[in-house]
């Protein structure tokens, strides 16, 4: 009895024990949850606080990246519309001609600029020696009458020596020009709302400088946009033209007969006689010191010599 008794004691004790050790992994597992559920809300505030603080640092940067987004976009619809619209197209055409008569020429092609609206850029003409004249004229034609003009240019040449035409494609640069407009508008925009809106003197001063920026960048854009319309818009013509002038020279008097001829000859050779006899005149009186010195220099050394002689023979 007494061993079934102490079997019984050992048997409820081992079963308190083994009850109250799984009570306490029961608190310790439920601590473990606790901290790691306080963990992971710390975690999350902190980061919440973090991504307000980065939402508004990076404001300017998201804002920038929209634009680009926007201007990609843009691209690719205009890129897909491009097949649809019309070409830009810069003419540019340079003609070497000779003519006839310059100043007529020259005349003809400015009246054809102006029946066809263009103008004259430049205008010059040239004498290289007597019998070469050149010109050069510079013309702007509309773009649809490029070749109308370039074919009654060369109808008023007597030939023409050379003929270049070039053309060169500036579609896609315009709407890529546009493109960048209309992002640069975007930010432009952005900017000015960041304006309306900021309270510290610091964010206007850097605001203000950047819309400055923007806006010159703006007007680099409409100043190119602005430029290749003008040039798709005329058509450019240089236009060298060459005369060359042969002059024949004419007789003097075709009348004129042998009596005549002969008159002319004598007063010829009376003219040489006379300005030959006046040339002597002038050279005698004008030289008659010198003259006279040196005859009574030489009358004494003739005398001398003479004299000399007759000695000798004396002698």
């Amino acid at each position: 009895m007494r061993k079934v008794k102490m079997r019984l004691l050992l048997f409820l004790s081992t079963i308190l024990f083994l009850a109250a050790c799984s009570s306490g992994s029961d608190d310790s597992s439920y601590e473990m949850e606790d901290a790691k559920s306080e963990s992971q809300m710390y975690t999350h505030s902190d980061t919440e606080e973090a991504d307000t603080e980065s939402s508004n640092d990076f404001a300017t940067i998201e804002m920038e990246d929209q634009a680009l987004e926007n201007e990609a976009e843009s691209q690719d619809e205009e890129k897909i519309e491009l097949a649809q619209t019309d070409r830009m197209i810069v003419h540019q055409a340079e003609l070497y001609i000779n003519v006839i008569d310059i100043d007529k020429a020259q005349a003809n092609i400015e009246a054809k600029a102006n029946k066809y609206g263009g103008y004259i850029v430049e205008s010059n003409v040239y004498q290289e020696n007597e019998d070469d004249y050149t010109a050069y004229i510079k013309v702007r034609i509309p773009e649809n009458d490029f070749q109308a003009f370039l074919s009654d240019t060369e109808e008023t040449a007597a030939e023409v020596l050379e003929r270049n035409v070039t053309g060169e494609d500036v579609t896609e640069q315009f709407i890529d020009l546009e493109s960048r407009l209309k992002s640069k508008r975007a930010v432009e925009e952005r900017l000015l709302e960041f304006m309306n809106d900021a309270n510290k003197t610091e964010d206007l001063l850097k605001i203000s400088n950047d819309l400055a920026t923007v806006q010159e960048e703006i007007e680099v854009i409409v100043g190119q946009m602005n430029y290749l319309e003008n040039q798709t818009s005329f058509s450019t013509i240089e236009i060298s033209m060459y005369e060359n002038r042969v002059k024949i020279p004419e007789l003097e008097n075709k009348d004129l007969n042998t009596w005549e001829r002969a008159q002319k000859q004598l007063a010829i050779s009376i003219n040489f006689i006379l300005a030959t006899g006046s040339g002597i005149i002038v050279f005698l009186v004008g030289n008659l010191p010198i003259i006279l010195i040196l005859s009574v220099v030489v009358l004494v050394i003739y005398f001398i010599v003479k004299r000399r002689t007759r000695k000798h023979k004396d002698s």
